[in-house]
């Protein structure tokens, strides 16, 4: 029982913390994420702000650093003939073959920085149609025939942004010509893949070290409750073997005063109670011993131990008007305790017979599996409330609070000791209700 409760324990204990890491993980993955694209997304709204196709075109021959072009002075409003006013110049480190106009240098480390670590693509394409400019940037991810291609795609498909083959894209109308610009996320995808695989990595530490945890600390909690039942058991057994003697010593007196007295009602009555107390006290002892999980096991033929258990019941089914039919399959063999598993046929045989109501026959089956032998046990009678079904195998649990056994000798032990039996062999036991029958089944495990 503790070794279950001890188990639920751990698995509650690390199904919580799985959910709680799996949130907090999908939490910063997620915002990680979000806040990566809304980061790149701005970088590339910003590079398409200060794109210029003219950038793109090469410089006069006659062109000096620093000097804005003539051929382009007072076209735009933030240019003018003032020399001082460098909104455009050229950069002297630039190879003049192959310089390109550029924008003053964006203001601020922080953007400079994300700037120089991200890699952008553009492509011009007029009104018409056709090509102005295609700038590869410092990556190597596409060619500038791959590029065009693609920007006309896009601008065909009428997309404003998107993503895809690690770029994100964005499409945006300039002074006479449209502009596509990508930017490179293989870096930020990596990053993220990385972010990922750390976590997982401290997610599985995580598990590891709150695994052996909660098995510490399972243990810390169920010792002082493993203690009180053993304490318990042991008050049971103890008590049980000192209430054996004096309740023989007053079988044995009532004995000899019936023989001197002859018939008397008062010794009738201490007779009775006398028996119900020697049955209480084994019942408690078998229940102890059931309990205990100390088994000496050994191969037993569960068929022809079920069919002996099972004739001195068909002369008490007959008495109550019933038929005990029986239905079981031979050479089911298992390893297990031949004094229990009678008692476990016995108890569900019995109990079947005292609650039986209506019917004409109580059917006792035995059958096996690959895995399991199946012990079922079926009679006619009210269906137990679902809620009471767990319940009936506690000890001196009974369905009918008010009912009176006319031998008084059953004290709501017997499913509590089959239940410990059939645990005691890693077993289960349950009971089902259907169309006015109850049903017993107890299942043991085949060993090798």
């Amino acid at each position: 029982m503790f070794k279950q409760t001890r188990i639920k324990i751990i698995a509650a204990i690390i199904a919580a913390l799985l959910l709680f890491l799996l949130i907090a993980m999908g939490v910063i993955y997620t915002s990680s994420y979000h806040e990566i694209q809304n980061q790149n997304k701005e970088l590339l709204e910003r590079f398409c702000e200060r794109y210029d196709v003219r950038d793109m075109i090469p410089p006069p021959e006659n062109m000096q650093p620093g000097i804005p072009p003539e051929s382009f002075a007072g076209e735009t409003d933030d240019m003018d003939e003032d020399p001082d006013d460098d909104d455009y110049y050229f950069d002297d480190d630039q190879d003049y073959d192959s310089g390109f106009w550029q924008k003053r240098p964006m203001d601020g480390r922080g953007e400079r920085h994300a700037f120089e670590l991200s890699t952008f693509y553009s492509v011009a394409v007029s009104d018409d149609g056709e090509v102005l400019a295609v700038d590869c940037g410092n990556g190597d991810l596409f060619d500038e025939d791959e590029l065009a291609a693609m920007a006309l795609d896009i601008l065909e498909s009428g997309a404003g942004e998107g993503s895809g083959d690690s770029v994100i894209y964005l499409v945006k109308e300039k002074d006479g010509y449209d502009l596509v610009a990508f930017m490179d996320t293989s870096i930020a995808g990596n990053n993220l893949a990385t972010l990922l695989k750390y976590t997982l990595i401290s997610f599985a530490i995580s598990v590891v070290i709150v695994f052996f945890l909660s098995l510490f600390l399972s243990k810390k909690i169920l010792e002082p409750l493993e203690e009180n039942d053993r304490r318990q058991k042991q008050f049971v057994s103890d008590a049980g073997h000192e209430l054996k003697t004096p309740l023989a010593v007053m079988s044995a007196n009532c004995e000899l005063l019936s023989k001197e007295i002859g018939e008397n009602k008062w010794l009738d009555n201490i007779e009775y109670e006398n028996r119900r107390m020697s049955t209480l006290v084994k019942d408690l002892l078998d229940l102890s011993r059931a309990e205990s999980g100390v088994l000496q096991e050994e191969d037993v033929d569960l068929s022809n131990l079920v069919t002996g258990e099972a004739l001195p019941f068909e002369s008490i089914a007959f008495e109550k008007g019933l038929m005990l039919d029986t239905d079981i399959h031979e050479n089911i063999h298992i390893k297990g305790n031949p004094t229990q598993l009678r008692q476990l046929a016995a108890i569900l045989i019995d109990n079947a017979i005292s609650h039986s109501e209506g019917g004409e026959k109580v059917e006792l089956s035995l059958s096996s599996d690959s895995r399991h032998a199946v012990l079922q046990v079926t009679n006619s009678g009210k269906d137990i409330p679902p809620e009471k079904q767990a319940l009936i195998f506690e000890r001196f649990y009974r369905v009918d609070e008010a009912r009176t056994e006319s031998e008084g000798s059953h004290y709501g032990l017997g499913l509590a000791i089959a239940k410990a039996i059939t645990q005691a062999h890693g077993g289960r036991i349950g009971v089902e209700c259907r169309d006015g029958k109850v049903t017993f089944k107890a299942e043991l495990p085949v060993k090798q």
